[in-house]
């Protein structure tokens, strides 16, 4: 990466092999670079667009040996229209509200999150996240960073029921992590805030919203692939997902 910003160039750095958490018996390495300069926002999103994604105050892109299976993806907005299943997904949530908050950590929010991981993600690199590990995950940033709560009506009384933290691009909305209650099984949860945030995006005269890594072979990655039309990057640059 040798574009300048301002008098100094990121510093990029490579880790140590970790079992890798998407495909059992491979091991992973990323490339990374600290987001801690007055170019912070600037070069959060030239290098998401390079398919970097933000974990608090790094950015990173997987750079594996011999395996490109992390595959970066993003909805375009202006052109996706919600198919029949995803429309009865917000009808069944249209008794939700999504308050934009900053980016601050609640004791509510923790409480869900550790419901949701408890339930979904007991094997996860996240399983053992503590509360003090929470909050830097939601407030270490130096990038434009909000969270969305979601509750019925909107009133600021009602439980917390989802939320997702994300981050506001040059060119879109990257989701960076989302959680919800997990027992609520009817209302597709997970789908709603994507769906919610391709409306918030487009809102925002915003092209994109970004989805992360999506892996072929890893079933819980699968339904990014319902969000078309969709892009990926290749070696080539973004491309639309055909298949």
């Amino acid at each position: 990466m040798t574009e300048h910003f301002g008098n100094r160039f990121p510093q990029f750095y490579i880790t140590a092999p970790q079992p890798c958490p998407y495909l059992p018996g491979r091991f992973e390495k990323k490339v990374f670079t600290h987001l801690l300069s007055e170019n912070a926002v600037s070069l959060n999103d030239t290098l998401s667009q390079a398919g970097f994604r933000r974990s608090q105050n790094i950015a990173y892109r997987p750079a594996c040996d011999g395996c490109s299976a992390c595959v970066s993806v993003r909805i375009l907005v202006n052109e996706f229209e919600p198919n029949r299943s995803f429309r009865r997904i917000l009808t069944r949530n249209d008794d939700l509200t999504g308050a934009v908050t900053d980016a601050r950590a609640t004791q509510e929010q923790f409480s869900l999150l550790r419901t949701y991981l408890d339930s979904r993600h007991p094997e996860g690199g996240m399983a053992d996240m503590t509360a003090l590990d929470y909050v830097s995950m939601i407030e270490d940033t130096t990038v434009r960073s909000s969270l969305i709560e979601y509750r019925q009506g909107g009133e600021p009384t009602a439980p917390l029921i989802a939320a997702a933290l994300t981050d506001q691009l040059q060119d879109g909305l990257s989701m960076v992590y989302s959680f919800y209650d997990p027992d609520d099984v009817s209302r597709s949860l997970g789908s709603f805030m994507v769906l919610d945030h391709v409306e918030r995006a487009r809102a925002l005269g915003l092209p994109y919203v970004y989805l992360g890594y999506w892996v072929a072979d890893c079933r819980k990655m699968a339904y990014k692939m319902r969000f078309r039309p969709l892009e990926a990057l290749g070696l080539d640059g973004w491309h639309a997902v055909t298949d």
